[in-house]
């Protein structure tokens, strides 16, 4: 049988602590606790769990992404490179029961990361609800690929996966949403396991911090509206310097020109960043090209179409027209580039056919 190891970060914990590092214990699994940073009026409790466990201590709080990572790397070094890994929060929202499961399930899948996966039914606190809704619907627009629970700490996988772990960026709670990030774009297969949801205390045990941490979390998709952002600077200032120049040729020839000029400028410069920097796509650049600026034409078409029938036919004003078409042919191009022109292919185990994972993916055990 594999080694199981539970690996359990650890901020300022209660004494529960020590008591589910136990059941683990008895369960089978070895465990390695992370102290990070919790300081002297904590030690007591790591103290306890020391009697089952390995504990290694930073001396400041340094995230759980950077936690994860300390605990991952004396497991590379002490540890049978096939063991299989299971992170385990120590805030009391995971079972020993799930946690054997998950650990099973990765026994038996070691190409796949398993996530033990909440179904958010019952009495759950409002700010998880909405936050798990936010980071999924996050996640489902960044990868085009549907995951139930991507805030679950409830993780298995096989120490081979160690290396890929550890090269994923992020030092808090980041870290666990860019290592589902970093699977979409490495084709690793990720399988749900519907697990129990437990909250002690409205969840009051939780450190996240909802501003700073959200936006570390989200900071991803924020990559993309600050493309975006930077392409719309660049039209519609180029529009509005085109627009006052090419003023005396009437607004029948001034709209179109201005605009179709200032889209092309603002065309090269969004193509370039969306590849390498937000998409990351590594597809031969001539082939997203020729589909990104046939897009583009099309867009500048009905863009343009637009513009000029709301300043001509309806008479707005044409920096408030500009706008209105700006927002409505942004959210059609952006879906035509996540969906279609930088789509990324759903990972699948070799062998496997093609298709999209389900809400809840039963793994065999």
């Amino acid at each position: 049988m594999k080694s199981q190891i539970a690996l359990i970060p650890a901020y300022e914990p209660t004494e529960m602590l020590a008591r589910f590092a136990g059941r683990l214990k008895e369960a089978g699994f070895e465990i390695v606790i992370i102290d990070d940073g919790s300081g002297e009026d904590y030690r007591p409790f790591f103290e306890a769990a020391e009697n089952v466990a390995t504990v290694l201590t930073h001396q400041e709080n340094k995230g759980k992404g950077r936690a994860l990572k300390t605990g991952l790397n004396y497991i590379k070094e002490n540890f049978p490179e096939d063991s299989i890994i299971v992170t385990v929060d120590s805030d009391g929202q995971h079972s020993v029961e799930d946690a054997i499961r998950v650990s099973k399930a990765a026994a038996r899948n070691p190409q796949y990361l398993l996530l033990g996966s909440r179904s958010f039914r019952g009495n759950v606190p409002a700010r998880s609800r909405f936050g798990n809704t936010v980071t999924r619907f996050v996640y489902r627009l960044s990868t085009g690929m549907h995951v139930g629970d991507t805030q679950t700490g409830l993780r298995a996988f096989s120490s081979t996966m160690i290396p890929f772990m550890l090269g994923v960026k992020g030092e808090r709670y980041e870290y666990e949403m860019n290592v589902l990030l970093e699977c979409s774009r490495q084709e690793i297969v990720i399988k749900e396991i519907e697990i129990e949801t437990i909250y002690y205390d409205n969840n009051s045990a939780s450190h996240f911090d909802t501003l700073k941490d959200s936006f570390r979390v989200y900071r991803e998709i924020l990559k993309f509206a600050a493309s975006s952002f930077t392409g719309f600077l660049v039209d519609y200032g180029m529009y509005s310097l085109l627009a006052v120049l090419t003023g005396g040729l009437g607004t029948a020839v001034s709209i179109p020109l201005s605009n179709v000029l200032a889209r092309v400028t603002s065309a090269g410069v969004n193509y370039t960043i969306n590849k390498r920097y937000v998409f990351k796509n590594k597809e031969r650049g001539m082939k997203t090209a020729v589909q990104y600026f046939a897009l583009a034409a099309v867009i500048l078409f009905g863009n343009t179409l637009l513009l000029s029938f709301l300043v001509n036919g309806m008479g707005v004003n044409k920096f408030a027209a500009k706008l209105f078409t700006e927002v409505t042919f942004f959210t059609l191009s952006w879906l035509a580039q996540r969906f279609i022109i930088f789509k990324k292919n759903v990972p699948r185990a070799p062998g496997e056919k093609p298709k999209r994972p389900a809400h809840k993916t039963e793994v065999s055990l």
